[in-house]
């Protein structure tokens, strides 16, 4: 499937995507596009370096829906089937939601429905978890609360920083979407209300 990726910064996760597409990994995945909202987002030079098609649409000087319609357009334009949200910052309207209704795919740094939200990492060691993890799941009108696709547990230890739990996470994100977007790309994702079933070879 042909497939958009939307990023605010340095895209570490839509490098993921890039790496398990050149191995062989997703064949089902055709990275056509990334768009970004920010100009310095650093995915932007991931984009360029592998030949991938990028686009620049600010979000300060629109409204949600503003936004959300000049991402729709390209996104139509360019034949888009699928959407991975790799670090991308913003909530989309639910306009934005049903054009691609479970067909849009997000990475979050927690064990959903525990700590949704921007402060996963701070907000899991405040609260005293022993475990956290990250969750790939399809995208719904609200945050970061569709059906799971995968999780990955994480062990925090007693001496756990934000900065030390994001980056043990971020190891086991990299690993999950690609194999989260193959699943989706390949057509092995049944969707029955908040279920998931993961159909077999």
């Amino acid at each position: 499937m042909r497939v958009g990726v939307m990023a605010s910064g340095r895209g570490s996760n839509f490098q993921a995507l890039i790496d398990a597409a050149e191995s062989g990994e997703t064949p089902d995945v055709e990275l056509v596009h990334l768009i970004v909202n920010k100009k310095g987002a650093y995915a932007i030079q991931r984009a360029k370096k592998h030949g991938i098609e990028h686009t620049l649409i600010t979000s300060d000087d629109k409204t949600r829906r503003e936004f959300d319609q000049d991402v729709l357009g390209l996104l139509k334009k360019q034949n888009i089937e699928v959407i991975v949200l790799a670090g991308f910052m913003r909530i989309l309207t639910p306009e934005f939601i049903d054009a691609y209704r479970n067909r849009i795919l997000n990475i979050h740094p927690s064990l959903l429905p525990s700590f949704p939200g921007a402060h996963a990492h701070r907000d899991a060691i405040k609260y005293g978890v022993k475990v956290s993890g990250c969750t790939a799941h399809l995208v719904d009108e609200g945050i970061d609360s569709g059906p799971i696709i995968m999780q990955t547990p994480v062990t925090v230890s007693e001496e756990e920083t934000e900065e030390s739990l994001a980056n043990k996470i971020l190891e086991y994100e990299h690993q999950m979407l690609p194999k989260a977007l193959q699943l989706l790309c390949s057509g092995k994702i049944i969707v029955n209300g908040r279920h998931i079933e993961i159909k077999s070879d």
